[in-house]
């Protein structure tokens, strides 16, 4: 077991030297933000501070939310990185060919059209920043092209755009909106831009505008390469261990349930009002789902009703993404708060308060996040209160700058309950103690790892933001919940009798370091063209394609757990929380491993960041490995809570057929083809074009939109059931029969 200790501090800690260094060479190498843009004349067209302003504007209508930067944000609108690119190379080749030979660009013959396209690459790759006077140089025409822009976005946001899914008045302050424009011309300028001394823009070449001569660089070709043979031998490298391994004899059960008798402590008692709040919250998420992706047919209204003025794009996006996070992470969190007490043995004093107090407060961050949200994006908090209470613009970490605080705030209480539940244990220094420090190393990231969120400050350059919101949506969501996800469930099977104390720590502390071992380096693939260097995407892609090897043996894990639930009759009592954990590792090998590496070398995600190919990944993975983990610890917990009831069966198997189903109906009919399409628009055309209106709006793609109704239905049915199930085991419907009373138990033994 030492040695698997070792393995796992070496690994951690030599993952996370390596992803600092990325990151300090990232801050050094990120694109200038320049303090003025100037002509080649003198003129100033962008003033001091203009594109720091620009980008606080754009944060506070909701930023990714509405659109995207580099790729990264919502789908519907343009990526107002390619949208602002293309537009303006469009304007200077108009200019020229006016100047000089009194005609449209489009009217001219080939040869000159082709020597004005070189022109066109030619100036718009040269680096003309002036680090002296942190002054960015331009032509004239590119200033005139600016100022037309200016009018353009002024535009779209004052009077909104149908098929941007922009409602009217989403910003009216001409000032801001010249400052947004500046921010988005900013962003092109860095993705045409050559570094200095090199022959690569500062986004490697993305996003693929053929115009200014962006295309993949040799790095993202090589680097594929690599990714994909990395990949094969970590398949057949896994493959010949898991041949070597001798098969695990199973672990006789118990005649009986060992948790009947038990009693449950006051503060696992109070955890149940958490699995209301998760239903609750998931339910809310499912309409604000439902209605974020019918903005992307009618673009201002719900089947008619306008509703863009109360509810726009943005606000419901946003809330969906976020209550997402919120829901599955309180499911987590509840799991661990009713695991603690029966970890230690015994109730800690007051631990029922503070379950209590961190519910309060939980309530109070989601609904004031919410809130602030919507007045940001109404344009309603004057000054600064868009970024300490409204909507920071980044997606995943949304709330504003005091909610993120007071949610770290709450992680740190939740921490803190955890552990002075779990260190009577440790200090036993028995057969439990290894998987119980694995424990409380997972809990310690949970905690720890949201503050991340706080390194995307005011003014952050988005290369170090994205950098640190990857930590959160990467290492916080995806590493550590998953590694405490191990855990926890290795120990609920122990609980049962079903595996032993030592074995369970044994397979948790591997699994973990072989999972980290690749998700920690791993965090940099979604880094590729954020301003990063080429070092970025080398190690991005291959450690991006190690994190791939594990996944794609989870379905050992799920065979376990299968014939675990076989051994006794009583064990068909867990036989639907364990279902879930198997949904699991199929979402994981299909939604994390197959579509995820679908989308992570570099020559793929030159092409499809940012398309619908990325939600193919989010839902399947998101939900469909997270979401579905924390619905089966929020089941496996409500069972042990009552191991003597007989749950009926119909509601929770419709709820998990048609939850899995709808699903992968949603991602295969809907999704799916859309990001293939868009995928082929970005490859032939340009990225602009496979994010524009004319392609998105033709009408092949508005009925593979439709098609994603019937799998939206079964899952929302599937949500719903679900909730009624929950709700059932507090109010007694979803019983067969009055549970058998259990014998009372002198001294009551902590469960």
């Amino acid at each position: 077991m030492k040695r698997l200790w070792l393995a796992f501090i070496v690994v951690v800690a030599a993952s996370f030297a390596v992803l600092g260094w990325a990151g300090v060479r990232m801050y050094q190498q990120a694109p200038p933000v320049p303090d003025t843009v100037v002509t080649t004349e003198g003129r100033t067209i962008i003033a001091s501070g203009e594109v720091a302003a620009g980008q606080d504007g754009w944060r506070s209508m909701g930023g990714m939310e509405m659109g995207s930067i580099w790729g990264h944000g919502s789908y519907v609108a343009p990526d107002w990185t390619a949208d602002y690119l293309h537009r303006e190379a469009e304007d200077v080749l108009e200019q020229w060919s006016r100047a000089r030979y009194g005609t449209r660009y489009a009217q001219l013959d080939a040869p000159l059209r082709a020597a004005l396209r070189q022109e066109l690459e030619d100036s718009f790759r040269a680096n003309t920043y002036d680090a002296s006077r942190r002054a960015l140089i331009v032509s004239p025409e590119r200033a005139a092209a600016f100022e037309r822009n200016v009018q353009y976005y002024s535009d779209v946001f004052s009077k909104g755009r149908k098929e941007f899914a922009i409602p009217a008045g989403a910003l009216t302050d001409p000032t801001r909106q010249r400052a947004v424009t500046a921010f988005f011309f900013w962003s092109a300028w860095a993705a045409a831009a050559n570094r200095p001394g090199d022959h690569v823009s500062y986004t490697s070449n993305w996003p693929h505008e053929p115009l200014v001569g962006n295309r993949p660089t040799g790095e993202a070709v090589v680097w594929t390469g690599v990714s994909i043979i990395l990949l094969l031998g970590g398949v057949g490298f896994m493959g010949f261990w898991h041949a070597k391994q001798e098969p695990e004899e199973l672990t006789p059960a118990p005649a009986s349930d060992p948790l009947l008798g038990s009693m449950n402590t006051p503060s696992q008692l109070a955890v149940v009002k958490y699995f209301w709040t998760v239903m609750a919250l998931a339910v809310l998420q499912i309409v604000m789902g439902v209605i974020t992706a019918h903005y992307g047919v009618e673009g201002n209204a719900f089947f008619g009703i306008p509703i863009d003025q109360i509810l726009p794009y943005t606000v419901t996006r946003t809330w969906h993404t976020q209550l997402g996070i919120f829901w599955i992470a309180t499911a987590w969190l509840a799991a661990g708060l009713y695991i603690a007490p029966a970890v230690g043995g015994v109730e800690p004093k007051g631990q029922r308060l503070g379950v209590n107090v961190l519910f309060v407060a939980l309530v109070v961050v989601v609904l004031g996040s919410m809130a602030g949200e919507w007045l940001s994006v109404k344009q309603m908090l004057p000054g600064e209160l868009w970024y300490w209470f409204g909507h920071s613009g980044y997606e995943y970490i949304d709330p504003g700058k005091i909610w993120q605080i007071a949610l770290l705030v709450g992680l740190f209480l939740w921490l803190f309950l955890m552990a002075r539940a779990i260190l009577p244990a440790l200090r036993r220094r028995d057969e439990q103690r290894p998987i119980l420090t694995l424990f409380l190393v997972a809990s310690i990231a949970i905690a720890g790892f949201y503050g991340a969120a706080l390194g995307a400050g005011r003014h952050t350059s988005p290369t170090m933001a994205e950098y640190w919101r990857w930590w959160v949506v990467h290492l916080w969501v995806e590493g550590f919940f998953e590694v405490f996800a191990t855990v926890v469930i290795a120990f609920l099977f122990a609980r049962l009798g079903l595996i032993g104390l030592k074995s369970a720590g044994r397979a948790s502390t591997l699994s973990a370091t072989v999972f980290l071992g690749g998700g920690i380096i791993g965090t940099l693939h979604h880094l590729y063209f954020s301003g990063t260097p080429a070092a970025v995407m080398a190690l991005g892609s291959v450690f991006s394609a190690l994190e791939v090897v594990p996944l794609l043996f989870v379905g050992f894990d799920a065979w376990q757990n299968l014939k675990l639930s076989e051994q006794r009759p009583w064990l068909q009592q867990y036989k639907w929380p364990v279902y879930f954990f198997v949904a699991v590792a199929f979402w994981n090998l299909v939604g994390a491993g197959l579509f995820g590496f679908m989308i992570n070398p570099p020559i793929a995600l030159y092409y499809m960041q940012g398309l619908n190919t990325t939600p193919v990944h989010g839902h399947a993975a998101l939900f469909g490995v997270y979401g579905t983990l924390g619905f089966g610890l929020m089941l496996f917990t409500l069972r042990a809570m009552n191991p003597a009831g007989v749950w009926r069966d119909s509601v929770i198997k419709f709820a998990f057929w048609s939850m899995n189903v709808g699903l992968m109906v949603m991602v295969g009919l809907s999704l799916l083809p859309i990001g293939l399409a868009q995928t082929w628009a970005s490859v032939e055309n340009g990225y602009w074009y496979a994010r524009s209106p004319e392609f998105i709006q033709l009408p092949v793609l508005q009925t593979f939109r439709w098609l994603r109704a019937p799998g939206d239905v079964l899952f929302t049915l599937a949500i719903l059931a679900l909730a009624v199930f929950v709700a059932g085991l507090t109010l007694g419907f979803s019983y067969e029969k009055e549970p058998k009373q259990a014998p009372e138990l002198e001294p009551a033994r902590v469960r």
